[in-house]
């Protein structure tokens, strides 16, 4: 590889997501780089402007001057840090969460579409591409705020808390699978339909004391749920809809809404807890052998636009219990 090579590389890479004119590519009155200071603000909210400034390799006039400009439009509190006064803590205010809220959600419209140009069978590949190009150049250096998300920065975890949805989270849960499965799987809307008639037969008639839903929540949003309903089969409970954002995912979200659920379901006194799921979902099957779950059957399928293996799972709750 020469350096040209990488530099070839790079002006396609900028091209392709934008980075010339970001502002206009997510309808924002941000650049880049502001964009990018407001995500680690709000992924890492105990952050300060020397904490920023080291991870994002930032110039600290550079840096000075974003920060003025956001607390001058009222997105940002500074006030001195409890454990050294000479630090400045930097917070996102509600105006800056909205701001933020807003960039994230047409990054990710903006990177699913990109996304679904590439073939179903052609992401693992990129994926696993991305991830050498990470690993090979970061050469032992820590990563930055919101990277610690990615790689499980345990007082992040500690922070999450897992809830009972409020108005508007049954309706976040239908969306957020959609996106999701369609931008890493490439499923259809298919799966959409199947998700909505599932919550919706959740909302309209359920049993509080038998069936329940967890939204985790992350510094005020949404970043994983998990269902537990009442199966068909006598004594049995079914986990349905577990997912965990990809920015929150290595805090352990999963394995916590999957404990909440064999809790609940031991002590409302199911006997059993079962699951159905796809061969493709690899994280998650994870999640669930760790928690005791064992393969009872498997059987390839074409749903939601794409070739699968379909997988029954169940969990002997008085096994789970000993």
């Amino acid at each position: 590889m020469t350096i040209q090579d990488i530099r070839s590389f790079n002006r396609f890479y900028t091209n392709v997501i934008g980075a010339l004119d970001y502002s206009r590519q997510l309808y924002a009155p941000y650049t880049l780089t502001e964009a990018r200071v407001l995500y680690e603000l709000a992924h890492s909210p105990r952050t300060d402007a020397a904490d920023l400034r080291g991870e994002l390799s930032l110039d600290a006039g550079y840096l000075s001057r974003i920060l003025a400009k956001f607390e001058q439009d009222g997105l940002i509190e500074r006030v001195p840090s409890e454990k050294d006064t000479r630090r400045r803590h930097v917070t996102l205010t509600a105006r800056g969460r909205e701001a933020a809220d807003l960039l994230d959600e047409r990054s990710q419209e903006s990177v699913g579409s990109l996304l679904a140009t590439v073939p179903a069978g052609e992401r693992p590949r990129l994926a696993e591409a991305m991830r050498t190009i990470r690993d090979v150049l970061s050469d032992g250096r820590p990563p930055p705020l919101s990277a610690s998300l990615e790689r499980g920065d345990p007082h992040r975890g500690e922070d999450v808390v897992l809830r009972e949805p409020g108005p508007g989270d049954l309706g976040w849960i239908v969306q957020r699978n959609a996106a999701l499965y369609a931008a890493e799987h490439g499923w259809n809307t298919d799966y959409e339909g199947l998700v909505a008639r599932i919550v919706a037969d959740f909302a309209e008639d359920h049993d509080p004391h038998l069936e329940r839903v967890w939204i985790a929540e992350l510094d005020g949003r949404a970043v994983g749920c998990v269902m537990c309903v009442r199966d068909e089969a006598p004594g049995a409970a079914r986990l349905r809809l577990l997912l965990v954002e990809p920015d929150a995912r290595g805090l352990g979200i999963g394995d916590r809404l999957v404990r909440a659920c064999i809790e609940f379901a031991l002590g409302v006194g199911y006997r059993e807890m079962v699951l159905w799921t796809n061969d493709a979902l690899t994280a998650a099957r994870k999640i669930y052998q760790r928690h005791g779950f064992v393969l009872l059957a498997e059987k390839p399928h074409r749903s939601f636009g794409v070739d699968l293996v379909g997988q029954d799972w169940r969990l002997d709750l008085h096994g789970a219990q000993d």
